[in-house]
């Protein structure tokens, strides 16, 4: 028998009798290679679509759903989330007020309507909570009926002229003028400042982003000449002590109030005091009139420049919106009123209420109570400010009550005011929607 050895990589194969043995071999070996290769493809390729898919699943619940971020990891939310979260707040609102009148004006709002009762004593309630979070276009900013400070309208008017889906009476005023008492900031611009450091609402806005703060308000104001440093102690307010320094502009009117005994007028035009007087003085848009006492005001007119520095608390420097009130209701989460450290004692009792407060998530609860009347008997300051804790309000205060408590709700007044318009007051609390698909038509030259 004669042998060929032929050499095949490592193996030798053997030719004759034993070729055709090899040969399946070598075929049975060529096709399990080939059975192999395919079932480690197919394996392969099992392991990396789970790879795939534990990728997807992982960085998919790093994100909300239906949201995206953009460059400054602010949160996009799309229509879908804008469904999505409306659903789970209209369902968290049904559940809160199960069995209670729920009226939803627009997406992110609720109107809920309860009575409650005190010692068998019935009291009406009206609640509105809404979220910017919801609904992104939702805007909350004060509002006043006219430029000048001195004037009144009802709360109705004061939300319609606003396009106010939601509006409640704001601070405190002067009945006979509707000067606001108390601070109010609107757009950044000081209006009024503070009385007895009350507490305030603030609105701060950042980018898509709304938020609330309710602290005592300060203002830090300090104006220096060539030869003086010295403090003012408010914007457009009462004069409170004979030793005050206040200053006045054209939000205050057209004239700036007369000057008391001791004291004198002086107007200041772009930095320079031009003119002093006991009397009082015109001023123009941009004016300001500064009025204490007779040695200080003839030292400024010596000087003649003049710069004023104000400040408000770093807490809420940057706050778009800043409405008073007073006093707290709620502070960290716990009933918290201090009526005789911002001198409200004269509002104790059971009165009709408007009160405002936030939650830890963004919520902001609106209330009124209905009082003076035998349907319902008010409330007391403490009792408000357990109602708002059991809300369930981080930080709430009171705003101004009795008879300018006023509820606007979606085009009408919903709550038990002195009469259906309610009475005129000086600010409010307006919530609109900040349409950003609205065209806006310029006039063009």
């Amino acid at each position: 028998m004669i042998v060929e050895h032929t050499r095949y990589g490592n193996n030798m194969i053997t030719s004759g009798n034993e070729q055709f043995y090899y040969g399946n071999c070598e075929k049975y070996f060529l096709d399990y290679l080939k059975k192999e290769s395919a079932r480690n493809r197919k394996f392969k390729l099992v392991f990396l679509i789970f790879i795939a898919c534990l990728l997807f699943l992982m960085f998919g619940f790093s994100k909300p759903m239906f949201a995206k971020a953009d460059v400054d990891e602010n949160i996009i939310v799309t229509q879908s989330s804008e469904i999505y979260l409306d659903k789970n707040f209209k369902e968290n609102i049904k559940n809160k007020y199960s069995g209670s009148y729920i009226n939803f004006p627009d997406i992110g709002i609720a109107h809920i309507k309860q009575t409650k009762y005190i010692k068998s004593k019935p009291i009406k309630i009206n609640i509105v909570e809404l979220n910017t979070r919801v609904n992104q276009n939702l805007k909350i900013q004060p509002t006043i009926p006219k430029t000048n400070l001195k004037s009144k309208s009802t709360v109705r008017k004061l939300a319609q002229a606003n396009r106010g889906i939601i509006a409640i009476n704001g601070g405190f005023f002067k009945p006979q003028s509707g000067l606001p008492l108390g601070t109010l900031v609107i757009n950044g611009e000081i209006l009024t400042g503070p009385i007895y450091n009350r507490s305030a609402f603030a609105v701060f806005e950042e980018g898509n982003r709304t938020y609330f703060k309710i602290q005592n308000v300060s203002l830090d104001i300090k104006a220096y000449t060539k030869s003086k440093m010295f403090n003012i102690d408010n914007i457009n307010q009462p004069r409170m002590l004979s030793t005050y320094t206040l200053i006045y502009n054209s939000r205050w009117g057209e004239y700036s109030p007369v000057a008391p005994k001791h004291c004198y007028n002086v107007l200041i035009k772009d930095n320079k005091a031009v003119k002093i007087s006991a009397n009082p003085i015109k001023m123009d848009e941009g004016d300001l009139v500064l009025q204490g006492n007779k040695e200080l005001m003839r030292q400024v007119i010596k000087d003649k420049e003049i710069y004023i520095d104000v400040k408000l608390p770093s807490e809420i420097a940057n706050a778009k919106h800043i409405l008073g009130g007073g006093p707290f209701l709620v502070k960290n989460g716990e009933v918290y009123v201090d009526y005789k450290a911002q001198k409200l004692s004269a509002i104790q009792g059971k009165n009709p209420r408007s009160a405002i407060g936030y939650k830890n998530d963004g919520t902001l609860i609106i209330v009124t109570i209905d009082g003076r009347e035998e349907a319902s008997v008010g409330m007391t300051l403490y009792e408000t400010a357990l109602l708002m804790k059991n809300l369930g309000c981080e930080y709430a205060m009171n705003f101004d009550g009795g008879s300018s408590s006023a509820l606007y709700v979606d085009g009408k007044i919903v709550n038990g005011a002195v009469n259906k318009e309610g009475i005129a007051v000086s600010n409010a609390l307006v919530v609109y929607e900040n349409n950003p698909d609205e065209v806006k038509i310029s006039a063009v030259d």
